[in-house]
C-alpha cells in the first residue's frame, strides 16, 4: 500500500450503488464488487434507489442499475435522476440484448449499459474505466473550463449547460465527449476513437452508443438537429465538431 505524504489527505473509498432485485445476484454482486475496494450499498427495488439518492450530494460515485426492476423501473429511475440534476454515472445492467432496448436506457440517461450474462471481471473493468474517465473529465481541460457552442454555454467544471430551452445538467459521459471534442475541435474523429477515449472500448466494438449520445448532444445544443451546425457526420467515418461555424 502506498504511504500517505505528510499532509495529504486520506483517500476515499469509492461508493458504489447496486440496484438489483435478484437477490442472489446482488448479493454475489455486493459481495465480490466489496472484495475489489469499493463500498457497496444494495437495494432491490427503484423506490429504495431512489430514497438512497436522496440524502448527501453526491452520495455515490456510480450506480449500477438493473433495468427490469418491480415497481419503478430502472429507466424510469434514470430519467427521475437526471431531471432531477443528478450527474452520477449509471451503468445499466439489462437482460434484453436488442439494440433498440440499449438506446432506450442511453436515452435516459444512462453512461454504459452491460448485458446479462456477464462475466464479473468485465462488469470490474467497466466500473473502473467509467470512473477513471469520470475523473479525466473533473481535471482542468486545455479548452478550458467553459464552451462556447453557438449561442449556448457550457460550464464543463459544474456540468452545467445553458441553452435556448433553459439550464440542462449534463452527466459525466455528455461533458466527457464535449470536452473531447472540443479539444479535437475541426478534426475528424473515428467512431473508434471516440469510443476508445471516451468509453475505453476497443476500437472493432459494435455499438450504437455513441450515436445516442450525440443525438442527445444535438438535441441540447442544435437550433435544428436534423440540420446539424456543430456536431457533423461523416458517414462510415465519424463526427467532426464546430463550436461556431460560419
Amino acid at each position: 500500500m502506498r504511504a500517505m505524504a505528510p499532509g495529504e489527505a486520506p483517500q476515499q473509498p469509492t461508493r458504489l450503488l447496486v440496484v438489483e432485485d435478484d437477490k442472489r445476484l446482488a448479493q454475489g454482486l455486493c459481495r465480490n464488487l466489496e472484495l475489489e475496494g469499493f463500498t457497496v450499498t444494495g437495494v432491490v427495488t427503484g423506490e429504495e434507489a431512489l430514497a438512497e439518492l436522496g440524502g448527501v450530494d453526491p452520495p455515490f460515485d456510480l450506480i449500477i442499475l438493473d433495468i427490469m426492476l418491480p415497481g419503478i423501473d430502472g429507466l424510469e429511475v434514470c430519467r427521475r435522476l437526471r431531471i432531477g440534476g443528478h450527474t452520477i454515472p449509471v451503468l445499466f445492467l439489462t437482460a434484453r440484448g436488442s439494440d433498440a432496448d440499449r438506446v432506450l436506457g442511453l436515452r435516459a440517461g444512462a453512461d454504459d449499459y452491460l448485458s446479462k450474462p456477464f462475466v464479473f471481471e468485465e462488469l470490474v473493468l467497466r466500473v473502473r474505466g467509467i470512473l477513471r474517465r469520470a475523473a479525466w473529465s473533473r481535471t482542468p481541460a486545455e479548452s478550458g473550463p467553459s464552451l462556447q457552442i453557438g449561442a449556448h454555454s457550457v460550464d464543463l467544471t459544474r456540468m452545467q449547460a445553458a441553452t435556448a430551452s433553459g439550464a440542462v445538467a449534463l452527466t459525466e459521459r455528455e461533458v466527457m465527449l464535449l470536452r473531447f471534442f472540443a479539444e479535437n475541435e475541426g478534426r475528424v474523429l473515428t467512431r473508434g476513437e471516440l469510443l476508445e477515449r471516451v468509453w475505453g472500448y476497443t476500437f472493432d466494438t459494435a455499438t450504437r452508443t455513441l450515436d445516442t449520445f450525440v443525438h442527445r448532444l444535438r438535441k441540447y445544443f442544435e437550433e435544428d438537429p436534423h440540420q446539424p451546425r456543430h456536431f457533423h457526420t461523416l458517414r462510415g467515418v465519424g463526427y467532426r465538431f464546430t463550436r461556431d461555424p460560419e
